[in-house]
């Protein structure tokens, strides 16, 4: 059977900025009881006291207790680049679609300055290439499905510090800042060592300064 103990600690497991405060012991328990009292509720299916919740969230300890999330490493960041008039393509996977690609990546490899990424799972191929390119990634992939096509997206490019493999909550820090202002991150793409967002154009500039603000900190 479940308790209002094991409702809350469900709950603030599945909401790590809820967690993250509380690991910083900056929320007053009697306030957040009052806000999770609906979700209780409707989980138990019967009246809760608020009292009950207080004494559910002072039982609670964070799994992250245990690891630090601090923005040290983040000031290790290094370069930031921002490149702007980019669309991004993702077809269904086909038989053909890596003969596709090579015979884009043969058509785009001597154009100075083009942008071209691409990025695969077992469903789902996705290219992002310079605006200019379009015409060319069209009629390479003609004959392949088409699920979206997103214009003129702008991209930042963050080289990561040498350990950040090693590096608990560098990806959480990130997404937490940006989520934090009404930031919405249309694409990510990272190798060892750099970090890519796509946002629509108008946030890009926002961003930008938020990730500078991280290395002046």
């Amino acid at each position: 059977m479940k308790t209002i103990t094991d409702c809350v600690h469900s709950i603030l497991k599945h909401q790590p900025f809820l967690e993250d405060a509380l690991s910083r012991n900056i929320i007053n328990f009697s306030s957040l009881a009052l806000d999770l009292l609906p979700q209780v509720e409707k989980v138990m299916r019967k009246p809760v006291k608020p009292g009950s919740i207080v004494m559910a969230l002072r039982r609670y300890y964070p799994q992250n207790t245990h690891v630090t999330l601090r923005n040290t490493n983040l000031k290790n960041l290094g370069d930031i680049v921002v490149r702007s008039g980019i669309t991004e393509y993702t077809f269904h996977n086909s038989k053909t679609i890596l003969t596709s690609q090579a015979n884009l990546l043969e058509a785009v490899k001597d154009i100075s300055g083009a942008y071209f990424t691409y990025a695969s799972n077992f469903q789902e191929s996705n290219i992002l290439v310079s605006n200019s390119l379009k015409k060319i990634v069209e009629q390479h992939f003609e004959n392949e499905n088409c699920i979206t096509v997103m214009d003129d997206l702008s991209s930042i490019s963050i080289a990561l510090p040498e350990d950040n493999s090693k590096t608990v909550g560098l990806y959480f820090y990130i997404f937490k800042l940006l989520a934090y202002h009404g930031i919405p991150v249309f694409e990510v793409i990272s190798t060892s060592n750099y970090f890519t967002l796509f946002l629509e154009k108008n946030y890009v500039n926002e961003a930008f300064l938020l990730m500078n603000e991280i290395k002046n900190q």
